[in-house]
């Protein structure tokens, strides 16, 4: 549990530290209103309430299949999607077939994509084979 919550705090942190560096985002005072175009808002709280859902996987499929490296908005996203995901306790996740493992595996997918792979490794670490 310990380890748990140790996990999540430094992923939200890292996540912290991406939005604002590259967005100019402060989780918690602006990100609502930090949206270029209200469709991708739209789209992030369609996938939020699927993760509620426990449609977990299924949504980050659905992110994936959204992401294109021209696009901030949807590397801005993706950040936001693993923040709101990672706030999950482990036993929902693992009731849901996923993992805090995976989240720090997609961050460094989406960052990578987006070329901010140093950044993020950086931040995370290196991945854990």
């Amino acid at each position: 549990m310990l380890t748990d919550d140790y996990a999540t705090r430094m992923t939200n942190s890292v996540v912290g530290t991406l939005l604002k560096l590259i967005f100019h985002i402060e989780l918690g005072k602006n990100e609502d209103t930090a949206w270029q175009d209200e469709a991708y808002f739209e789209i992030y709280h369609q996938l939020t309430k699927m993760i509620d859902e426990g449609q977990i996987n299924e949504a980050e499929n659905r992110l994936f299949d959204l992401l294109d490296s021209s696009n901030t908005e949807i590397f801005k996203m993706s950040l936001m999607f693993y923040y709101y995901m990672n706030d999950k306790d482990g036993d929902f996740l693992e009731k849901n077939n996923y993992t805090k493992t995976e989240i720090t595996d997609g961050l460094r997918h989406v960052s990578t994509l987006y070329g901010y792979e140093s950044m993020a490794t950086a931040l995370l670490g290196q991945a854990s084979e």
